[in-house]
């Protein structure tokens, strides 16, 4: 061989170690070696910042959890929160389905029911602005909306995947709860749209907003149903004032509501007044503070406009009671204040290369970000539609406690989806049933190889996998595997 050809391969090989060391670099840079009062794991975790835009300097967080076992060979799932707004880290991961779960003493208590025994699980604080993510140039909060939310998800994710290059060709499913019924199916539209190489598998939206008119009238179905309304309030509420429109109002810019659903929002106030309610788990008890009732401390529903604000989902809970789940693990009411509070340390941020910027904490959902609200009346059940269609699977489920973004809507949207595109029932509505072969929920299937899917979770809030552990992982590993619920 000659010396100019071992000269080219001395030249290449000296090239491909500097690539792999820099990429190695970027990696460890953001690997955790361990979080505070944390118990020993065996899987690796990561956390840090990925640039999405470098003029307007955004920065968007994320925390990288893998696979309790077999990580290089489970798929890759992103999580998203909705709010808009809302913390995925200290929501998705802190309180529902990661592998950690911070108590009141400051320590982090291993979750048996993590997702991560399924899949490497990535956590993404999205848009700039929440919670440790966040944009240089503050006038980027002014307004946001989906499109920029998705770009941005979009950009971090292909940026990520750089960093990660072993999950390049990695299945993966893009989750999440709530307003994520517009961030998933958006950001995996763009995904198909684009023609990008990532091997984008199928979504699962939990308790989704899809479209706006029928998600928000099931509200006033479910709160009959429940008795959390009289008969005479149902009537009105179906000749005066329904509740989409009471949702309608309560975003607007106008201080007040239109004369008919002012009567029908103080019929409805005069019926559960002053009551510390979650209208996210009609069935749970609530987080008390020492000496404090379910009557008389609903601060947030001081005003008629915000007990039908659809916005207002995450509340810190600071100290409390307990409820049992059916045949499972105790279930800590109080996680989110105590989420919180263990976010907060500086010591945990230092761990997790976390930053404070333009804010003085972290907080669960952003007071920073102005969102635009005409966001939320754009349909995107017909996105799911287009995903399906082009071979994306999607799994739409429900807690069936939630009366905000109940089951009675989400089941129409979905049915209503799988007649228009001629999608036959191949598993009839039928009960599902746990690992403890009790029954999880209701699961209804349209299409060969599972398309589309519709699932309630039995006893499950509107933050399914923090209020049923359990049932919401049987559901979660089922669908990863490409497999109907068990039956």
């Amino acid at each position: 061989m000659s010396s100019r050809s071992w000269l080219l391969m001395f030249v290449i090989a000296a090239t491909l170690t500097t690539i792999c060391r820099k990429v190695e670099s970027a990696y460890e840079a953001d690997k955790i070696v361990k979080l505070p009062g944390q118990p020993e794991v065996s899987f690796q975790q990561y956390a840090g910042y990925v640039t999405v835009d470098e003029t307007q300097k955004r920065e968007l967080f994320y925390y990288f959890v893998e696979a309790a076992t077999n990580s290089s060979t489970k798929p890759l799932v992103l999580w998203l929160n909705g709010g808009p707004g809302c913390s995925s880290i200290g929501a998705g991961a802190f309180s529902e389905h990661g592998p950690f779960q911070p108590n009141a003493a400051g320590v982090l208590v291993h979750n048996d029911y993590s997702w991560n025994t399924e899949a490497n699980m990535l956590y993404l604080e999205s848009p700039a602005g929440v919670g440790f993510s966040y944009s240089a140039n503050t006038s980027f909060y002014n307004l946001v909306n989906d499109t920029i939310t998705a770009k941005d998800s979009l950009a971090f994710l292909q940026r990520w995947l750089l960093k990660f290059p072993e999950y390049k060709t990695r299945d993966l499913f893009i989750t999440g709860e709530s307003y994520a019924g517009h961030y998933v199916p958006q950001l995996a539209q763009l995904i198909v749209e684009s023609g990008s190489k990532i091997s984008l598998k199928g979504i699962a939206i939990g308790n989704p907003l899809l479209e706006f008119d029928t998600d928000f009238n099931g509200e006033g179905s479910y709160y009959w149903s429940h008795s959390l309304i009289s008969d005479h309030t149902y009537q009105l509420v179906n000749t005066m004032c329904n509740f989409s429109q009471l949702t309608r109002e309560s975003l607007s810019s106008s201080s007040s509501f239109s004369k008919p659903c002012e009567f029908v929002a103080a019929q409805i106030n005069a019926e559960w007044p002053h009551i510390n309610f979650d209208s996210y788990d009609v069935t749970s008890d609530v987080c008390l503070l020492d000496g404090e009732s379910q009557f008389g401390s609903q601060e947030q529903h001081s005003s008629l406009a915000s007990r039908f604000h659809p916005v207002s989902s995450l509340r810190s809970k600071q100290s409390g009671v307990r409820k049992q789940e059916a045949g499972g693990k105790s279930i800590d009411l109080c996680v989110q204040g105590e989420t919180s509070t263990y976010l907060n340390r500086k010591d945990v941020q230092e761990a997790m290369h976390a930053k404070l910027v333009g804010v003085s904490s972290w907080g669960f959902c952003s007071d920073l970000v102005n969102y635009d609200y005409y966001n939320l009346e754009i349909p995107t059940i017909g996105v799911v539609g287009s995903l399906v269609g082009s071979g994306v699977r999607a799994l739409v489920y429900s807690g069936d406690q939630d009366s905000v973004l109940p089951f009675i809507g989400t089941r129409i949207l979905v049915n209503r989806l799988a007649k228009e595109m001629g999608l036959n029932t191949t598993v009839p509505y039928k009960a599902w049933f746990d690992f403890d072969k009790q029954v999880g929920g209701w699961t209804q299937v349209y299409g060969e190889n599972n398309k589309l899917s519709f699932a309630t979770i039995r006893g499950a809030s509107h933050m399914a996998p923090f209020s049923s552990p359990k049932r919401s992982l049987a559901l979660f590993a089922a669908f990863v595997a490409g497999r109907p619920l068990a039956a």
